[in-house]
């Protein structure tokens, strides 16, 4: 899918013109936490010995880690990449429909060189990011170790802690919002700022829009099922993987264990507009995607893809989402939005970290 001949360049030119003239400015928006992601490659063990780090692991910075970055920076040759996994897929979408500033990102950084960069990078894409500048904070940085064919991810969230809710109602803020058509908060936004979450999804239902949601992680189900947070019935569509939604259900007190049956309890749900049906996804690694709407569950088998040409899995499951709400805000059919999923993951995955051709071949 990655080599065309000259008459297919030709039609796909024409084809990414025509969707990029039907797209509005700002019409996906994503709140998350902006990472810079900060990737070397290391002919040994030595870095991660020095910070007590697995070759193929992923954690959160403790105390011990903070000198690692700027270790990473002065020693090594490294690469930089806008991260967190809610940019990931806003980029993604960014990517394939092809329009400067389709795409609107929210989130916090600090006042540093790495918040420069992540800006920048992010902007260079086509996103139209909006960072609360915290300058007492440090950006938020994944560092990615390379040794061999492992990869060792640490964390430090900095800044990305600190985004409020006030930072977003601002009025030129706030326009953008209003401009927008579809919503997408990551689960990792939760924690940090609910109300900001909220905000957005009380705006989305009151005026007939898209609120997306990703479960993100087994350990954020709980704020997602918190009756206090009520964050549930203004979901339109909710990802999750089979872990999430197996702790989702779980925690609702769901008794059915097959992962289709699961999908069609949480596809039924209340929602506030009831006008809209409640579409859930639930991946499942190389296994067939679930997809749960109006009582009735598809199934999507995944395209596989060879081995030897897999360098990086980690921006899957973002890479994934950014196609699906691509399509869904051109209108498409969940089925088409499925198909650009399965083929952002393809082409993502190809290389380190979550990178892609500069324009894609999506028809």
């Amino acid at each position: 899918m990655l080599y065309l001949n000259t008459g297919n360049l030709k039609l796909l030119y024409n084809f990414s013109t025509k969707m990029a003239d039907t797209v509005s400015e700002g019409i996906l928006l994503g709140l998350g936490n902006p990472l810079l992601d900060i990737t070397v490659v290391c002919p040994d063990n030595a870095l991660l010995d020095k910070y007590g780090l697995l070759a193929n692991n992923a954690i959160i910075a403790a105390e011990v880690h903070h000198p690692l970055y700027e270790e990473m920076v002065k020693n090594y040759k490294p690469e930089y990449l806008p991260g967190g996994a809610t940019l990931n897929s806003v980029r993604v979408a960014q990517w394939l429909l092809q329009k400067p500033n389709a795409t609107t990102f929210f989130g916090g950084v600090g006042q540093d060189k790495y918040a420069e960069i992540l800006k920048k990078k992010s902007i260079d894409v086509g996103v139209n990011v909006r960072y609360q500048v915290h300058s007492d904070v440090q950006t938020g940085v994944c560092g990615a170790i390379i040794t061999g064919e492992d990869r060792s991810l640490v964390t430090e969230l900095g800044a990305a802690q600190h985004f409020c809710v006030d930072f977003l109602k601002k009025p030129e803020n706030w326009k953008l919002v209003e401009a927008a058509q579809c919503y997408y908060a990551g689960g990792f936004i939760l924690p940090v700022s609910k109300e900001s979450v909220l905000a957005l999804a009380h705006h989305s239902t009151e005026n007939k829009k898209t609120m997306v949601i990703n479960l993100h992680a087994t350990f954020l189900c709980g704020m997602f099922a918190d009756p206090k947070i009520n964050i549930l019935p203004y979901i339109d569509i909710l990802f999750g993987n089979s872990d999430e939604a197996a702790e989702f259900c779980s925690i609702m007190g769901f008794p059915n264990k097959d992962l289709k049956q699961m999908a069609l309890q949480v596809a039924a749900l209340p929602k506030v507009n009831s006008e809209r049906e409640r579409i859930v996804v639930f991946t499942q690694g190389r296994d067939p995607t679930i997809v749960a709407q109006g009582g009735k569950v598809s199934e999507y088998p995944v395209e596989t893809v060879d081995h030897d040409l897999i360098k990086d899995t980690n921006g899957c499951g973002d890479s994934f989402v950014g196609g699906f709400l691509s399509q869904w805000v051109l209108g498409r059919s969940v089925q088409d939005c499925v198909r650009c999923g399965f083929y952002a993951a393809k082409v993502v995955i190809q290389h380190y970290g979550c990178q892609y051709p500069a324009k894609p071949n999506f028809v």
